[in-house]
């Protein structure tokens, strides 16, 4: 049930709380339906963002809340993300890339001072060969990061600040306020 009308009154300060936080302009967000059977009252953003060399991010972050509170859980106010990007091949290969990739979550949350618990998930790095008329290249790879945690209240502000974060840190982006340097030519000055 999402209807925000008959929402309890923590539910619907959750989701004006993370719907508060913006992300930077290269992170395109959208809401999206979420998924009916995980808790009573749920809310979903779905983003996209490709970085400077091309690499290509998706993730959902949804917003569960269950007034009774779930076991596992800790709380009653649980984010889930699920992230996707696409890497380079020399990157896929790299042993310490799965814990690379769950270290832009923690770093996210650690780094916009959000408050949670219970924090758990994975990293899965796969590899795909195709074959036959089907389009793209010939091989692709992807890490695939889930994970989940409890926000301790509702002012999650922080939390969607952290997926914002956790998006850019994936596609590649520089810090806000940071140009990407191209290589510089001999005609562009200096030294010659």
């Amino acid at each position: 049930m999402t209807e925000m009308s008959v929402a309890p009154e923590v539910f619907r300060q959750a989701v004006a709380a993370l719907k508060s936080s913006r992300p930077r302009r290269e992170i395109e967000l959208s809401e999206v339906g979420p998924p009916r059977r995980l808790a009573p009252w749920a809310h979903a953003l779905a983003a996209e963002a490709t970085g400077p060399a091309g690499e290509f991010a998706t993730a959902r972050l949804v917003l569960l809340h269950d007034p009774e509170g779930q076991e596992s859980w800790n709380g009653v106010l649980r984010l889930v993300v699920y992230l996707r990007v696409e890497l380079d091949p020399e990157l896929a290969t790299d042993p310490l890339l799965p814990a690379v990739g769950w270290s832009w979550l923690t770093d996210a949350l650690e780094d916009t001072g959000a408050a949670y618990t219970a924090l758990g998930g994975t990293v899965t790095l796969t590899s795909s060969a195709r074959f036959g008329d089907i389009a793209g290249p010939a091989r692709s790879h992807d890490l695939e990061l889930r994970g989940s945690w409890t926000a301790t209240d509702a002012e999650l502000a922080s939390h969607g600040a952290a997926f914002h974060e956790l998006m850019a840190s994936a596609a590649g982006l520089p810090p806000e306020g940071v140009s990407m340097l191209g290589p510089r030519s001999a005609d562009a000055g200096g030294l010659g």
